[in-house]
């Protein structure tokens, strides 16, 4: 494979003729529309071989139950896991299913090879993560015992094939409980012979301030669980200032602290499927960002005839455009910035990655993983 960077007056087929490939193959890994258009400053994923199922890395995708069962199906060839987002639960410890049947993606799932995964979240009325509904539970031993139990018989019953907990905003003096309610969940779902994954907030040092941190203890949930998935993404996000959602330089530094913890291979890096597109001048307090999928943002390029950029530092592409006189900036996912990632997992010898989310078809993203990402060049 090869990551060529779109030149001016550049077409696919000049593009395809150039490196001997069929210009349709181009289109499909690059999920291109008629009539073809390509910005100066994208990345195109040149592959000389046939696609293929299958990944060189262990991949875990999220998805919620109304996912689009063709991208889903798209997308399933190339996972090792399926995490079904998600399962709530109840202060007395009752498991609150999701709103939408997931019986066809635990189906799916299957078909493929590939294990279904119950991700269990502490979401309130407003479907916002609840410390409150946290705290109550870990702190009734009858309701966490009860939850543990709902839990298992989910996984025995329904297909699941393990379990993902992610919890987070958990109070600082609810850290040992969540430890040993992870413990005990472990316990519970390694008896039926599959594992247990907790998320982790993007931390750098033991003692980090801050509501997200406070209630993570890496070595301890590290021992607890079968493994753990850090959520490296989300420094770019709806209510911040435009930059990269995952800055390989702000990963980095987070999987350079979490190995003094946990063993790298019990840890999955989370990779992110999407980018924002902010109005400027940011306002802290006022802008809001829209969340958009990585082949919208090549569109959105396209159709306003504006250069893409990539910054080095933090090995993600960018842009920006003026529409009905507002100046907008997006930052997002493309070869290149996944190609970073996914060298970084391999530096480190980490079990894999996580990706939140597969709602929306990045072929590129698993593609990628099928070759040698060390002998990938960029040009």
């Amino acid at each position: 494979m090869t990551i060529y960077t779109v030149k001016p007056g550049d077409s696919i087929d000049a593009i395809a003729a150039k490196y001997g490939v069929p210009a349709e193959r181009i289109i499909y890994v690059n999920q291109l529309t008629y009539p073809y258009r390509i910005a100066v400053g994208q990345a195109l994923l040149i592959t000389f071989n046939e696609i293929y199922g299958g990944t060189g890395i262990i991949a875990n995708g999220f998805a919620y139950p109304f996912i689009s069962p063709w991208v889903l199906e798209q997308t399933l060839p190339f996972l090792t896991e399926l995490s079904v987002f998600s399962y709530g639960f109840t202060i007395e410890g009752d498991l609150v299913n999701p709103v939408l049947p997931t019986e066809w993606m635990i189906r799916a799932a299957i078909d493929y090879g590939v294990s279904p995964v119950l991700t269990l979240t502490p979401f309130g009325p407003d479907g916002q993560f609840n410390n409150y509904l946290i705290h109550r539970m870990l702190s009734d031993t009858e309701s966490r015992n009860r939850l543990i139990r709902n839990i298992y018989d989910a996984v025995l019953y329904r297909g699941y094939e393990g379990v993902n907990i992610d919890f987070e905003f958990i109070l600082a003096e609810d850290r040992d409980l969540f430890t040993e309610f992870v413990r005990d969940v472990t316990y519970a779902i390694n008896e039926l012979g599959y594992e247990v994954t907790v998320d982790l907030a993007p931390k750098t040092s033991a003692d980090q301030p801050g509501l997200l941190y406070e209630g993570k203890d890496y070595p301890a949930l590290g021992e607890a669980a079968n493994r753990v998935l850090i959520m490296t993404y989300e420094w770019g996000y709806t209510y911040g200032p435009a930059m990269a959602v995952a800055p390989i330089n702000k990963v980095r530094e987070v999987i350079e602290y979490a190995v003094t913890e946990i063993p790298p291979e019990k840890i999955s890096m989370g990779v992110p499927n999407y980018g924002y597109d902010w109005p400027l001048p940011y306002v802290r307090g006022e802008s809001k960002a829209k969340t958009i999928g990585n082949i919208e943002a090549l569109q959105i390029a396209v159709n306003n005839n504006v250069e893409i950029l990539f910054d080095e530092t933090s090995k993600a592409p960018y842009f920006s455009y003026v529409s009905n006189g507002v100046t907008h900036e997006v930052w997002f996912e493309d070869a290149r910035s996944i190609l970073a990632k996914y060298r970084l997992r391999d530096e480190y010898g980490l079990h894999g990655i996580g990706c939140w989310q597969i709602m929306q078809l990045f072929r590129v993203m698993w593609i990628l993983a099928q070759g040698d990402i060390w002998s990938i060049s960029i040009e």
